[in-house]
């Protein structure tokens, strides 16, 4: 799990970037985290999560049109 000091930090920078639509002094130190667990690592644009959680919802048959392969 990520530090929960960072996460908030990071969901701060994202509300004040993209809700509130006001430029950062800083936009270099926003990050994507994943929505689900903060990881910062391994983070999937196009579903917004990280790998293990993509994986974990892949297998589960949560994600639409996601299946894990197996051969």
């Amino acid at each position: 799990m990520a530090r929960t000091s960072l996460k908030a930090k990071q969901w701060k920078m994202y509300d004040i970037r993209f809700t509130q639509w006001k430029e950062l002094k800083q936009p270099t130190k926003y990050y994507n985290r994943c929505r689900v667990c903060g990881r910062s690592k391994s983070y999937i644009r196009d579903f917004g999560i990280c790998r293990v959680c993509l994986r974990k919802y892949a297998r589960d048959g949560m994600i639409m049109g996601l299946k894990k392969a197996s051969w």
